[in-house]
């Protein structure tokens, strides 16, 4: 399960941030997950429970932000939602999507004490 590596890496952004703005307690994280990035949120929010004992972020509120996924197609010059991650484009049916959006993970907010 990658997602526990992943949410690791999370833990470690906030232990950067809180020494870099100085706070010491993280009560949400609103992480920003693109639908097209292979990450389960189901999976990082159970991860997210398990990490976080005896940090500073323990007992914090994870909130999930699903980023849908987009793409440019080099034929049609369209930009359009992109389901797949090696979709057609829905307007000219060729396979020359490139991804504009949806493979995204971050951490986009934070609430802190």
């Amino acid at each position: 399960m990658h997602e526990m590596s992943l949410t690791e890496s999370v833990v470690e952004i906030l232990r950067e941030e809180a020494r870099r703005q100085g706070f010491s307690r993280v009560k949400t994280v609103w992480l920003e997950v693109g639908a097209l990035g292979g990450v389960e949120p189901e999976a990082m929010e159970f991860c997210f429970d398990v990490v976080t004992r005896g940090t500073l972020a323990e007992g914090a509120r994870l909130e999930i932000i699903r980023t849908p996924g987009r793409g440019y197609c080099l034929d049609c010059g369209e930009e359009s939602p992109l389901e797949e991650r090696f979709g057609a484009c829905p307007k000219c049916g060729c396979h020359h999507m490139q991804m504009t959006a949806g493979d995204e993970l971050r951490v986009k907010e934070l609430e802190v004490d």
